[in-house]
């Protein structure tokens, strides 16, 4: 029986770590709009765990565990690096100094330096982007689904690169670079656009808006690690695939760990003893 529980209620996804009968830290998901299944989860299999809360919807989920009292609460950006830390260790990843960013509903950027951290800088661009922007242009709705289908789209109907513009002229630098994202759509009128490419465009203004103020705090800081966690990264190859290109092409270390978006829900379980 789980006797400590970690949770994570974050803007649209809330995310749990717990230890399992056989003391091995597990992992459960569920949607920031539907905490009545985070109570009936606790209330059907852990009623007797004791429970630490973190993230930005922390207080509106404890109103709804209402069997639970004076639940503890962990300032999310604690919890965040906390669970960071735990994680780099358990997957032998040595880095004393590093930007951290967490791709979460928006995206928050921390420096670290050896057990320090502190909060610099970030930007609303994140899941809620992919998500928001992907039901405007598409009418989509399922988050995974967008995902998915982004893995089949061409950005190049979508982007304008550098390319694009010299064309057969001399390249002042990589020609792959984007010079204007979804600017394709309007000077590229004859080409046919799907749903997978709009989504795969809207990937690549997040990983490449993500990247680059990263890659600018971490010269700032004069450190070469970048670390990059958050749900969103959960299961999307494409927006991996797009951050770590880029931040290799700067010339940066790009870092991923296992559990992408689970960093935060972990550092509260840890601080649940």
């Amino acid at each position: 029986m789980t006797t400590r529980i970690g949770i994570d209620a974050g803007g649209t996804l809330t995310k749990v770590a717990y230890w399992n009968d056989e003391n091995i830290m597990s992992f459960k998901s569920f949607l920031s709009s539907d905490f009545q299944s985070v109570k009936e989860w606790v209330e059907s299999k852990h009623s007797s765990s004791s429970i630490c809360l973190t993230g930005g919807r922390a207080e509106q989920l404890k109103k709804i565990l209402l069997s639970k009292e004076d639940l503890p609460y962990v300032v999310e950006f604690d919890a965040t690096m906390n669970g960071v830390m735990h994680q780099m260790k358990q997957e032998i990843i040595n880095s004393s100094s590093a930007i951290i960013a967490n791709i979460g509903t928006g995206t928050s950027i921390h420096i670290m330096h050896d057990n320090s951290h502190a909060r610099i800088g970030g930007t609303g661009v994140g899941g809620g982007t992919l998500l928001g922007l992907g039901m405007a242009l598409t009418g989509l709705t399922d988050y995974k689904e967008m995902i998915q289908l982004s893995l089949n789209g061409n950005r190049s109907a979508i982007d304008v690169l550098v390319s694009d513009i010299y064309k057969d002229n001399k390249l002042p630098i990589t020609g792959s670079l984007t010079a204007s994202n979804f600017g394709g759509v309007s000077l590229k009128n004859e080409e046919t656009r799907t749903n997978a490419d709009l989504i795969a465009g809207i990937q690549g203004i997040i990983g490449e808006v993500v990247a680059t103020l990263c890659i600018q705090a971490a010269d700032a800081h004069g450190v070469e690690d970048i670390i990059y966690i958050g749900s969103t990264l959960e299961d999307n190859i494409l927006l991996q695939e797009i951050i770590e290109s880029y931040t290799i092409l700067k010339k940066k270390n790009p870092i991923f760990l296992e559990k992408h978006g689970y960093s935060g829900a972990i550092g509260a379980l840890l601080e649940n003893n």
